[in-house]
């Protein structure tokens, strides 16, 4: 399904039946990399699987910004008129929800993020290089945004009200400080550095993400 929200038209799949939980991935991917969490997730929740701007079956847009992704989030929501919502991100996901979360303290019921960062010199310092090499070559506007932003304040984290599970892996891409950082700093939060696990070996084709989060909403 198509939905045309924020002046971009986003596209999306709806799978399940329950309370909404919206799901959004991470940058250069689309909604099919929660496949196998969506089989288990389908059967507690109505699962909206969205890709963002840029991404998958959506719109193609030739720059890139958090703070537009999450109003894209925002109006998604807002026109499809979804009530007490879940809301989980992976990596840029997870940025998204965080600064959803921030801008609309009442609009989410509970929130949880795999591998977001705070800042863009908050992953391991080899990636970013890689990414500053790549970028110069082919001049990706995704690795731009990765390499630019996003710049969430301690503040901004301390204004959300949500409750929200903090995931990443023992050897996750994100630094474990910056990780840290946003679970202090959520009034509300939770934090699980889950061991072994890397950036998303727990996440992408698997069911392991779907337990965490059924987990954390008592369902399971």
């Amino acid at each position: 399904m198509k939905i045309t929200v924020n002046n971009v038209e986003l596209f999306y799949e709806v799978v399940g039946s329950g309370d909404p939980l919206v799901m959004v991935h991470g940058n250069g991917e689309d909604h099919t990399i929660f496949d196998k969490a969506v089989e288990l997730l389908s059967l507690y929740f109505t699962c909206y699987l969205l890709d963002s701007r840029g991404h998958g079956g959506s719109q193609k847009v030739t720059e890139f910004h958090y703070d537009d992704m999450a109003e894209d989030v925002y109006r998604f929501i807002q026109a499809l008129h979804l009530e007490h919502v879940t809301y989980y991100g992976f990596s840029d996901g997870g940025i998204i929800g965080l600064l959803l979360a921030s801008a609309h303290p009442d609009l989410l019921d509970k929130m949880i993020i795999s591998g977001a960062n705070t800042r863009p010199d908050a992953v391991r310092r080899w990636l970013a290089v890689v990414f500053k090499i790549i970028n110069r070559i082919h001049r990706n506007p995704l690795f731009t945004l990765m390499l630019t932003e996003p710049h969430i304040s301690r503040e901004q984290l301390q204004a959300i009200k949500t409750p929200v599970l903090v995931l990443a892996g023992s050897k996750d891409l994100i630094v474990e400080e910056d990780t840290r950082f946003i679970a202090e700093n959520i009034p509300d939060a939770e934090l699980r550095i889950l061991e072994g696990e890397g950036h998303e070996t727990y996440i992408v084709h698997k069911t392991r993400v779907a337990e965490l989060i059924l987990e954390y909403c008592g369902k399971s």
